[in-house]
């Protein structure tokens, strides 16, 4: 399974940016989840948003208000729509996966991923 993450760059506080993790090589009859992590400058990595094969999601409570995630099922395509950005956004964000764990809702906490982007930097200016 591989996965390849685009969208990132940079914005003015107070704009938008949809990133995007397009998964290739894993078969759809598998339990299957994505999610978003992002490390911002001297901190964790941190996960903000996760959804699985049936459309359950995670999403954390500092970005609930602000950050969607969805999926397109028919190009294999996780996003991440993120509205109201602020410098505390930048970050590298990073798409991650795992393939036949079940959970009730997807998990945030990077080891229960075992499948990783590269990262796609987001910086947002004041």
């Amino acid at each position: 399974v591989q996965l390849v993450e685009l969208g990132g760059g940079s914005v003015q506080s107070g704009g938008s940016l949809r990133l995007s993790c397009r998964v290739s090589g894993y078969s759809r009859q598998q339990y299957f989840y994505m999610g978003w992590f992002r490390q911002r400058p001297g901190k964790e990595r941190e996960g903000i948003a996760a959804i699985d094969i049936v459309d359950a999601t995670s999403v954390a409570d500092s970005v609930k208000d602000r950050f969607i995630i969805s999926r397109d099922n028919g190009d294999n395509t996780m996003y991440l729509q993120m509205n109201s950005l602020t410098p505390e956004d930048t970050a590298m964000y990073y798409c991650a996966g795992r393939v036949g764990r079940w959970h009730q809702y997807p998990p945030l906490v990077q080891n229960e991923y075992d499948i990783w982007g590269q990262g796609t930097q987001v910086t947002v200016s004041s």
